[in-house]
């Protein structure tokens, strides 16, 4: 089903699918807030198995996903996969408003927000625009400046 993009196990509450049932059991607990995997220890409990094994770690030190570019050790695996793009250089989160691209999925968020916020101060010599009278005068400057002589 992973190929063919079958999803069978529907949600009866919200209009999610999904291809395996135990991941529609695990999803059904988003609406019932049953957690069943229970730390004793610390009295936190968790609506799936996966999520307990890595709060466990942070009691425990314990970091399996080592980098294979320098000595960093991580106790999840997405954070030792987000490492790696300091690395790689790797910017898989393409902004569908500009050019720029990050290595974060956080950082991407924020920058989508500069999009949304109203910009009314327009320079009177090019297109650009600020949201910020500050920016502006500052973007102004590079009107004014005098240029080197092109000989």
């Amino acid at each position: 089903r992973t190929h063919t993009g079958e999803k069978p196990y529907k949600c009866t509450q919200c209009d999610k699918a999904f291809s395996q049932n135990g991941n529609l059991i695990n999803h059904k607990r988003t609406h019932t807030g049953e957690k069943p995997y229970k730390r004793n220890q610390c009295d936190k409990s968790f609506s799936r198995n996966d999520r307990l094994i890595k709060h466990k770690r942070t009691h425990t030190g314990e970091k399996p996903y080592k980098c294979n570019q320098c000595d960093k050790a991580f106790s999840q695996k997405t954070t030792l996969i987000k490492h790696q793009r300091t690395h790689t250089g790797e910017k898989p989160h393409q902004c569908s408003q500009c050019d720029k691209a990050f290595s974060r999925k956080d950082a991407l968020i924020i920058h989508k927000s500069m999009h949304s916020v109203e910009k009314p101060y327009q320079c009177n010599q090019c297109e650009k625009v600020f949201s910020k009278t500050g920016a502006l005068i500052i973007h102004q400057i590079t009107h004014t400046m005098k240029k080197p002589c092109q000989c």
